[in-house]
């Protein structure tokens, strides 16, 4: 699974400004709402109670909010650079300032298990991490996370 078929070039927040993960959550629910037309509401209902079950948080200051969708077709994505880290309750405690959301459908079964191990390789890279940092501009960050795997091997 290809990062650039989940994610929509107009899904990708370079500066998100928040000051808590209920705010994240919120603020990320609008944007999904504007990218793939879906109630913010329920977005957000979503990834809260997904949140209680555990910390999506993976480390390193990235996480990975996911819940499942009412009104989807497929797996889509939003990422969002925040403009200051938020505590995520990781268990490296390192607030969290890259966040990659998944949503799907609500029969996605296998389909957002890959979803989500494709995103977290992805985040995992050290380098990758570094570069979307040190990014501020949308398109670019859109570019960094969609460029095929192979060009990250070089």
């Amino acid at each position: 699974m290809d990062i650039a078929e989940l994610i929509a070039r107009d899904a990708v927040l370079p500066t998100l400004k928040a000051g808590s993960k209920k705010q994240v959550m919120q603020e990320i629910s609008a944007r999904a709402a504007e990218a793939y037309g879906l109630d913010p509401r329920r977005v957000c209902e979503g990834l809260i109670e997904r949140e209680k079950l555990g910390s999506t948080a993976m480390g390193h200051g990235v996480a990975i909010p996911h819940a499942r969708c009412e009104g989807l077709d497929r797996i889509v994505g939003i990422f969002a650079r925040l403009e200051k880290p938020v505590d995520f309750e990781a268990a490296d405690g390192q607030a969290v300032d890259l966040l990659f959301v998944l949503l799907a459908p609500e029969d996605a079964g296998a389909d957002h298990l890959r979803a989500l191990a494709r995103v977290s390789r992805l985040l995992r890279d050290t380098d990758t991490r570094d570069k979307l940092r040190q990014t501020s501009k949308a398109p670019a960050l859109y570019a960094l996370l969609t460029e095929p795997q192979a060009s990250r091997a070089a």
